[in-house]
């Protein structure tokens, strides 16, 4: 396994970096962190599915990179490597998988039971940006391990960190966790804009009260995501007030709010095992939460509802994601209910 040090000596080297990120906070903070700290690296954010595959070479063309760095994705396939002419190197906290022609950082490689986030790795790699950082490990329900000097340095954002659910749903850091995941919603170049803002704001308060001209901007375009949130976070309340099991499903839009949908749920529906669903080109794009101090592994549920359907699926304990067809959702489904009876 490759070092941080390593890691750091790389990109120092490199002249033009490209960044591959996953699309939720953690991949989006870990980009930021390398992003603020090295001063280069050009990012493309891995959107609606858990691998980076042959359809990202096109970028890898786009702006012939010197060295490819690959944040938070659990899947890199092999034909994507040997198409690609260029070291690249990973960081991933997912369950270890064998990818050859890579420089890999996962340190469940050394003891599986490490599944801090990467976000905590590329602080680690910069120890610059301390805020940001908070965001991504927090938002990937992990506590920082510097809680308290942040707190010292930012009351404003937190004042005491209590259970996990609450300072994401009840706290100035929660607002900030929301607003980075709403600047990953829509089109390309709207989530490029956001992303650029995010780049060059240094004070969070600023991000939070839109202060400048470019922050004020960002959260003006963002009202409308946080709206159409919402409506369907409303929706997803009503329907599962009495049920033992949150599932809720909703049809493809604009956004894909399932990560955010399936967190916040496990705020407002307590002790319940929760699954968002949305329908998309013929699939069901899943996002599961598993409730605290049950003990259900998630990923070796989804491994048990997958055997014989056509889909993927994995993550870790307390939360995970999967893919299935339509038309093998409600098997899918049948397969957990019957796994969490047991």
């Amino acid at each position: 396994m490759i070092t941080l040090k390593q890691i750091k000596d790389l990109i120092e080297k490199s002249q033009n970096p490209l960044i591959f990120f996953d699309d939720d906070q953690d991949g989006l903070v870990s980009y930021l962190l390398i992003k603020k700290h090295f001063g280069k690296g050009k990012g493309v954010a891995v959107k609606g599915k858990p691998m980076l595959d042959t359809t990202y070479l096109l970028s890898v063309r786009k702006y012939s990179p010197d060295l490819i760095l690959v944040l938070d994705k659990p899947i890199v396939e092999q034909e994507f490597v040997d198409k690609t002419n260029v070291p690249i190197v990973w960081i991933d906290h997912h369950p270890v998988v064998n990818v050859k022609g890579v420089k890999y950082y996962n340190p469940r490689i050394k003891d599986d039971k490490d599944n801090r986030c990467v976000s905590y790795w590329c602080y680690q790699l910069t120890k610059d940006n301390m805020w940001v950082a908070a965001i991504g490990i927090t938002a990937d329900y992990q506590k920082p391990s510097f809680i308290k000097t942040f707190i010292k340095k930012y009351p404003e954002l937190l004042k005491e960190f209590k259970e996990q659910k609450e300072t994401m749903f009840n706290s100035n850091l929660g607002k900030l966790i929301r607003i980075f995941g709403y600047s990953l919603k829509g089109k390309t170049e709207d989530v490029n804009r956001n992303i650029e803002v995010l780049t060059k704001t240094n004070d969070p308060l600023d991000i939070l009260n839109g202060k400048s001209e470019a922050t004020k901007n960002l959260l003006v375009r963002l009202k409308p995501v946080e709206k159409e949130y919402d409506k369907i976070l409303k929706k997803a309340v009503e329907e599962n007030k009495d049920k033992d099991i949150v599932v809720f499903i909703y049809p493809s839009g604009k956004y894909s709010f399932s990560a955010e949908l399936s967190n916040e749920l496990m705020y407002k529906c307590p002790n319940k095992f929760v699954i968002v669903a949305r329908e998309k080109d013929g699939e069901m794009r899943i996002s599961l939460r598993n409730p605290d101090k049950k003990g259900y592994d998630l990923p070796k549920i989804i491994e048990k509802a997958l055997i014989g359907l056509e889909g993927y699926g994995g993550g870790h304990t307390y939360a995970a994601g999967a893919s299935v067809k339509k038309s093998d959702f409600e098997r899918f489904l049948s397969v957990i209910k019957e796994e969490l009876s047991k």
